[in-house]
């Protein structure tokens, strides 16, 4: 950046006590010959022993970090082989009899589903693609081709069984301990550039309310992490320091179209609930609990019903005959927990009833009429009442 004479004098002057002070007087030293030139901040620098000083307590200091490096690294050897990059054709938007296409390329991860060895990623990476028009290269250099495809346009989730031997596998976190502040790992192929590992933390959890792509992604409960994303790590996974997958990456906001710091992961706790319907019965099951919510659940009517402030999810109307009725569920009632879980809004239950197994009995915690009860609801199958 260029500076002004005006703006170099004035820093120069800051250093200094005033323009009419003289600097402090130095004694020349008598030599034969021409005179030595003078450097008068000669005495500002470290010292030898001020310098061994510092090194000593870099390393010590230096130690700790190299620490932490050496366990991200064995995350990285045991994710990194689990990764795999994926390149598709699909016939264009525009001419979808085949004779245009496009090209799509992404990322998955290699793991077990219902004891089938299977690659999970975003639907939007390999829908609209024939089997054979879908390559999978491994961390090896080995490449395949899907024997079956499996998608859920409800929560962009792809399943790809595969073939092939010598496969390794990751490991699946088995419950949602994640928190705010964990540090996280995404994996996967930004921009063509296989296997690219960045680190994050987790920003925020529970974003439900995306608008991404078609806007046909229903079930939402996002991961936000400020793990670098960009365009081909779609369907990549987002590991814990354990190598746990915790989460498939599926998102970006984004003003550039590259990665700002905001991506966004699908919790694993919901990938492997839609994967493992899809591999077992070829379609995914949802529960149903029959009730409007509102969805403008304000102050206003918080005090009407003699709460502090809106929470939970208040019930705006209740399907005949069906699963919430049948419990005694009412109009007005607000559900605060369900299943033991705090319940944030509507949005928030929404994606609870989502990922619940079909004819399970849920209990629910209301309040009415200035307070609290416990209520068990057997809920429905979803697709017997949405047809």
């Amino acid at each position: 950046m260029a500076i002004s004479a005006v703006a170099v004098l004035a820093v120069m002057g800051s250093r200094g006590t005033s323009a009419d002070e003289p600097l402090r007087s130095l004694t020349p030293v008598a030599v034969d010959g021409p005179q030595q030139p003078i450097d008068p901040f000669a005495d500002r620098g470290l010292s030898e022993s001020e310098r061994e000083r510092l090194y000593a307590e870099i390393a010590v200091e230096a130690d700790e970090l190299e620490r932490r490096s050496r366990l991200l690294r064995k995350v990285t050897a045991l994710v990194t082989p689990t990764v795999v990059h994926i390149d598709t054709k699909k016939a264009s938007s525009a001419d979808r009899e085949g004779e245009a296409s496009e090209d799509e390329s992404g990322s998955g991860v290699i793991t077990m589903v219902a004891d089938q060895t299977v690659v999970l990623t975003n639907r939007h990476v390999i829908y609209g693609a024939e089997l054979d028009a879908i390559r999978i290269r491994l961390d090896d250099g080995r490449e395949l081709r899907p024997t079956r495809v499996w998608t859920d346009p409800a929560t962009d989730i792809g399943v790809m069984a595969i073939p092939g031997n010598r496969l390794q596998t990751a490991r699946v976190a088995q419950d949602d301990r994640l928190e705010i502040g964990d540090t996280v790992l995404a994996v996967g192929s930004p921009f063509g550039l296989a296997h690219s590992v960045t680190l994050g933390i987790v920003s925020a959890k529970g974003r439900r309310d995306l608008d991404l792509g078609e806007g046909n992604v229903r079930f939402q409960d996002f991961i936000q992490t400020d793990a670098a994303i960009n365009p081909g790590n779609s369907g990549g996974p987002l590991v814990n320091l354990r190598g746990e997958v915790v989460g498939l990456n599926t998102a970006i906001a984004s003003n550039s179209g590259g990665s700002e710091g905001i991506g966004f992961a699908i919790p694993v706790s919901m990938v492997m609930f839609v994967a493992e319907q899809l591999v077992e019965t070829g379609s995914v099951s949802r529960a149903y609990l029959g009730v409007t919510l509102d969805r403008r659940f304000s102050q206003r009517t918080a005090d009407r019903l003699a709460l502090v402030r809106p929470v939970g999810a208040r019930v705006s109307g209740v399907t005949k005959s069906g699963p919430a009725e049948n419990a005694g569920i009412r109009i007005d009632d607000v559900i605060l927990e369900y299943n033991g879980v705090a319940v944030d809004d509507d949005d928030h239950l929404v994606s609870l009833v989502s990922t619940t197994p079909a004819g399970r009995t849920v209990a629910l915690r209301v309040y009415r009429d200035r307070r609290s009860q416990t209520i068990n609801v057997p809920v429905g199958v979803r697709e017997a009442f949405e047809r």
